[in-house]
């Protein structure tokens, strides 16, 4: 496209003649969208991106001033809308992540609290007592490790839910996750032996 046809569609945007809208969809949607994809990474996003240049274009027309190609002046917009967006995004993900990691703070601080085993059966007292030290020994865990074990084993989620809340692949993850429960076993062994030791010591009638 030459600046004689960049200046007629330019007044034709100007005038707000709807067909140069689609004409300029025509000429630069994909070019606007292949650049887009390339910061976003992905094809949704790049969509997204792609239809609010063309609207910005539309409405910015007016501040266009001509001291550069039009196609600059597009591509420099979609170059900032696309970088907005990534920050929005990453801004949204961390005060995602925040408030999950409160959540899960909350929890294990709550079974932190120390709870009346006076009144509880001794089985009972057990349970809670083994409760408490899974949980301490899961917040003892280092992050990469400890997230996979609440994920799966607390909350509950599937591999690939987990994969996908972590940002990491399916294998890494149960490495991780493996990795974990080794580690687990090491640090609750000790807590098992003096219950088995409970559990082994006969019981004497006065």
């Amino acid at each position: 496209m030459n600046r004689t046809d960049d200046r007629r569609l330019i007044a034709r945007l100007q005038a707000r003649d709807q067909a140069a809208v689609h004409e300029l969809a025509e000429r630069y949607g994909s070019r606007i969208y292949q650049l887009a994809l390339r910061q976003m990474k992905n094809r949704e996003d790049a969509e997204e991106v792609t239809q609010d240049v063309l609207m910005k274009v539309y409405r910015k027309i007016g501040a266009f001033r001509g001291d550069s190609a039009l196609s600059s002046w597009i591509y420099r917009i979609t170059f900032n809308t696309a970088m907005s967006r990534l920050r929005t995004s990453k801004l949204a993900r961390q005060a995602q992540q925040q408030e999950r990691n409160r959540d899960e703070d909350d929890k294990l601080r709550a079974l932190r609290e120390p709870a009346d085993w006076s009144n509880l059966p001794d089985e009972a007292m057990l349970r809670t007592q083994m409760r408490t030290a899974v949980f301490a020994a899961i917040e003892e865990l280092p992050e990469i490790y400890r997230a996979p074990v609440v994920l799966r084993d607390i909350e509950g989620l599937s591999t690939e839910e987990a994969s996908t809340r972590l940002h990491v692949k399916d294998q890494t993850l149960k490495s991780r996750l493996h990795r974990g429960r080794l580690m687990l076993r090491e640090r609750l062994q000790a807590f098992t032996s003096g219950l088995n030791l409970h559990h082994s010591t006969p019981a004497y009638s006065s």
